[in-house]
């Protein structure tokens, strides 16, 4: 590309061949010299104005949050008599971090998360302890005697379920035995590592656009929290199938440890991590961004360089991902409880838009190869995946009234991304992958017409073609740490008299009696419904 800086005129003419089937098309822009450089948009017919969200923001959970809960009440230690009361103190500390994490704005829950993450893995250290030494096997070489007075009873309130009546949070749901405890951890766990995963991502769309190093740090980051949440999942299936005690019965509206939804959330962490392996080769995301972005300037200095792509090997990732995705639909609609419906539509939109994508690549292929006609044909493809309408003639078949529905809905996209929203990104990237497709369409239908003019086969057959799926291998391991030695020997200490489990302010506590306002400690049997009162 040349640019030519003219000091004595207002407008400069900028002129971009084609000589990439990716660059943009002619472009104007006006430069105001000995003034505060502010963007104008780039005059760019066919080329969309406002980017979209990421294909693969992570779904957007709500943490799980808890009752108390005693260990002292269930279990005793002869060996290491204060381990149930710090193990309860512990959890203590892990529910009063979920009850504020839960009253915070989104823009402070994403910042605190890390302390949810350290409150949680804390506790795991005690609560495995706890599961080890109720099997007879040793801590960290060491034999620790534990004996079970009654089987430990704990609430959680499931956020993976269909909610009962709109605007009210499900109920939370008792289960007895430890393994309840232990797997919804692991899972508030794994919920985290999502939600940190999507916090990376947000980077992308900072004030200033980054820089080439900044976005793969970013997508690297988020790539290493998915990593470790879909460890966490296939622990839990792992533990769950090699389980000594037959089969764990959990109580059926408890959805988010099912054996159905951890295996759904698995595949589609997987499918995610496939997504993210792409974005790092995929240019287009980043144009959509930039192009959004008020504050970049880098279009006064430079084009956009584009890197090479490799589209056989995206396009058999997006296939491996859409096949994940599919596999998360069939495990959520085989669960007997009715899952969220927000969860369903989201891995459906993750299978259509990865569809679309490798139908997206496969047109890029051929459009280097100069054969634009079947390019546009795939192209076709793309949009009938994403269940846009496709005329008897191949083109987009959209009418006034369906192109301004488009149009306020790309618009109350954008606004969800200014405003940082939880629900953006809902429907799997379909409104990005429509966009980008939309635009190639355009770009080459009008080289087909101007120069090329070749035929455009049918599409329907071409799908029969689409190599088959790849997948990027996580060989991550989910591996539980339990207390070492010297905390150990600090548990062999008598217990406290205070248990930090058994206080605490429980407003939100589901049908549990309150301490009566200004009661001395141990005399709120005194304040029951049956004292009578009398004013003069």
């Amino acid at each position: 590309m040349i640019f030519t800086r003219l000091s004595s005129a207002n407008l400069v003419a900028t002129l971009t061949p084609r000589q990439q089937p990716l660059d943009l098309p002619y472009c104007i822009y006006i430069n105001i010299p000995n003034t505060s450089l502010s963007r104008s948009s780039p005059v760019v017919k066919g080329h969309p104005q406002r980017g979209g969200a990421d294909t693969q923001m992570p779904f957007p959970f709500v943490l799980s949050t808890t009752s108390r809960a005693s260990f002292t009440d269930s279990l005793s230690s002869t060996t290491h008599p204060s381990l149930p009361s710090t193990a309860s103190s512990r959890r203590s500390v892990l529910r009063a971090a979920l009850k504020s994490h839960k009253r915070l704005s989104p823009s402070d829950q994403a910042t605190n998360l890390p302390a949810v993450v350290t409150a949680i893995q804390d506790y795991l250290r005690y609560l495995l302890t706890l599961d080890l030494a109720l099997c007879g096997k040793p801590v960290s070489g060491e034999d620790v005697d534990a004996t079970l007075i009654r089987e430990p009873q704990f609430a959680w309130r499931p956020t993976l379920g269909a909610g009962g009546i709109p605007g009210r949070e499900n109920e939370r749901i008792k289960g007895q035995g430890i393994d309840y405890e232990i797997f919804f951890v692991h899972h508030t766990l794994a919920l985290v590592q999502n939600l940190l995963a999507r916090q990376s991502l947000l980077g992308l769309y900072a004030s200033t656009s980054p820089t080439t190093e900044q976005r793969t740090a970013a997508i690297q980051a988020a790539t290493k929290y998915l990593k470790v949440a879909h460890s966490l999942h296939s622990y839990l299936l792992l533990r769950a199938k090699s389980s000594t005690d037959g089969p764990l019965h959990f109580p059926p509206s408890a959805v988010d440890v099912s054996l159905e939804v951890q295996s759904a959330l698995q595949h589609l962490t997987h499918a995610e991590f496939n997504l993210l392996c792409v974005l790092k080769d995929d240019p287009y995301p980043a144009l959509l961004i930039q192009s959004r972005n008020k504050d970049d300037r880098d279009w006064m200095i430079r084009p956009p360089t584009i890197p090479k792509v490799r589209a056989q090997v995206l396009t058999r990732l997006c296939i491996g991902a859409a096949e994940h995705a599919s596999l998360a639909t069939v495990a959520l609609k085989s669960d007997s409880y009715k899952v969220s419906k927000d969860l369903l539509e989201y891995c459906e939109g993750i299978r259509r838009a990865s569809r679309a994508k490798a139908c997206r690549f496969q047109a890029l292929d051929e459009d280097m190869a100069g054969s634009t006609g079947k390019a546009i044909a795939w192209l076709r493809a793309a949009r009938n995946g994403l269940g846009l309408e496709v005329g008897k003639d191949g083109a987009a078949k959209s009418s006034g009234l369906g192109k301004l529905k488009a149009s306020w809905t790309e618009r109350r996209e954008d606004k969800k991304i200014e405003k940082g929203s939880a629900s953006w990104g809902m429907d799997g990237g379909k409104l990005e992958e429509a966009r980008i497709v939309e635009y190639l369409d355009q770009k080459m239908n009008k080289e087909n017409d101007t120069m090329n003019i070749q035929l455009v086969p049918e599409w329907k057959p071409l799908l029969a073609t689409l190599p088959s799926g790849m997948n990027m291998p996580i060989d991550e391991k989910w591996k539980p740490t339990v207390l070492e030695e010297d905390e150990l020997a600090a548990m062999r200490a008598p217990p406290e008299h205070y248990d930090m489990a058994d206080g605490g302010s429980s407003e939100d506590e589901d049908g549990s009696p309150k301490q009566p306002v200004g009661a001395f400690p141990g005399t709120h049997g005194d304040y029951g419904g049956n004292v009578t009162t009398t004013y003069y």
